[in-house]
């Protein structure tokens, strides 16, 4: 089994790859770390603020990767923001009976209500060197678009709009 999680930034993705790891013992491949390994090591000449070239660059290599463990009947965890909408098209129906997906995305309101307590948790598995980019605005914005992009490629969307460590524990059955 594969598991790919996705969603805008501060949704929890790491947190609940991390929890799933735990309680599944799975291992898990942050996204975020195969990119700054390939940056680091000069593989490319993007950079961490390259979103769209990043996806372009980076699904085919974690694409295989899916396709390898589902072939070695491996289980693995994937998460990151760097997931094409369209990712279904690039898996036939064998590989896609063993993947699960899951996109995570926080509702407006729940922004509102809880922007810095999201801030605050922005560090809890992973350390952000510099989060200033992180504006309540800009959180709207990339909910918006990574839940208006997956549900026109027809998937479904995880709304957090309550208790947040109730709607990521839920996740983990």
């Amino acid at each position: 089994m594969v598991i790919l999680i996705t969603g805008a930034t501060h949704t929890g993705k790491t947190l609940l790859a991390q929890r799933m790891l735990e309680r599944y013992g799975y291992p898990y491949l942050c996204i975020d770390h195969l990119k700054m390994g390939l940056i680091r090591s000069g593989q490319t000449n993007l950079t961490p603020e390259d979103d769209d070239e990043l996806t372009a660059y980076l699904w085919p290599i974690v694409r295989e990767m899916m396709k390898t463990a589902i072939e070695n009947r491996q289980n693995l965890i994937i998460e990151g923001c760097y997931v094409p909408f369209d990712w279904r098209k690039d898996f036939n129906e064998e590989y896609l009976s063993s993947i699960r997906f899951l996109c995570l995305a926080m509702t407006e309101g729940y922004i509102d209500a809880h922007f810095d307590e999201i801030r605050a948790h922005g560090s809890d598995i992973e350390s952000r060197l510099d989060d200033s980019g992180c504006t309540a605005e800009h959180l709207k914005e990339e909910n918006r678009r990574y839940a208006r992009g997956f549900r026109a490629a027809g998937e479904k969307v995880i709304w957090i709009d309550g208790d947040y460590l109730k709607s990521i524990s839920a996740l983990l059955n």
